[in-house]
């Protein structure tokens, strides 16, 4: 059964810049390595390789993140076995791009759809590079929900993906359930963004609020260098939490 997804989302702000320009000819030493490396290497023509030992610095987080956030999707478009006019309009809104990099970032979706590389590989890769920073694993399956829910339904078929890709990255179901409720409508809406059950006194639930926000403020993303997909994201997870918590204060009174 689909679910009635929440499209009310603000829009991203600022000029994105977006990683691409690092894997033409002057990203020698942006080897990524593992299954988002060759899958970046199939694109750019050569293959790129392992990090461990090499002498050109600390591996591209950007480059990982929105590779890794666009291989997701291709996979994800798969499992659904059709990809609808809505769903490529949210991918651009989530996954900004020069128009000069638009072509190569088009046959790295579609080199994605193909590989032989299941969903979990990319997934694992993605869970292992930051598994210090749940957040930004979170502002993957944020992504990966907004492309789900541009047609205003997360199906079957998405909702069992996104499960599987939340697990792979360790989140338990309740937090599956908090970080769905960012995008569909549950009956107990506001509480699972926040993560927190109805009885939660008003002091809990004011303090939670505080933490959340200060845990996915977006300005935490630009300070870690972040691409503009991640600001873009965590300011629209920012914008659920606050209208959840507003939600349960005018409930409360």
């Amino acid at each position: 059964m689909s679910q009635e997804v929440d499209k009310a989302q603000p829009k991203a702000q600022g000029k994105p810049q977006g990683p691409w320009g690092k894997l033409g000819g002057a990203g020698l030493g942006l080897a990524i390595g593992g299954p988002l490396g060759a899958l970046i290497g199939g694109v750019a023509g050569h293959f790129l390789v392992d990090r461990i030992g090499a002498p050109f610095g600390p591996t591209p987080r950007d480059v990982v993140f929105t590779t890794g956030l666009v291989a997701l999707a291709a996979k994800m478009a798969k499992s659904d076995g059709v990809v609808l006019p809505s769903e490529v309009e949210a991918f651009g809104r989530v996954v900004h791009v020069e128009e000069s990099a638009r072509a190569g970032v088009e046959r790295l979706f579609d080199l994605a759809k193909k590989t032989t590389n299941g969903f979990e590989a990319y997934a694992r890769q993605l869970a292992a590079t930051f598994g210090d920073e749940p957040a930004l694993l979170e502002d993957v399956l944020d992504g990966l929900f907004q492309i789900a829910g541009a047609d205003g339904a997360l199906h079957e078929a998405e909702e069992r993906y996104l499960r599987a890709v939340s697990g792979i990255f360790g989140f338990d179901e309740a937090a599956f359930r908090r970080i769905a409720a960012r995008h569909v409508r549950l009956p107990d809406d506001p509480y699972a963004v926040l993560g927190l059950d109805r009885d939660a006194d008003d002091a809990t639930v004011k303090a939670r609020h505080r933490a959340l926000v200060a845990e996915h403020h977006p300005d935490r993303a630009l300070a870690r260098g972040l691409p503009a997909e991640a600001v873009a994201i965590a300011t629209r997870r920012l914008a659920a939490i606050n209208a959840a918590y507003d939600r349960i204060v005018q409930e409360r009174g």
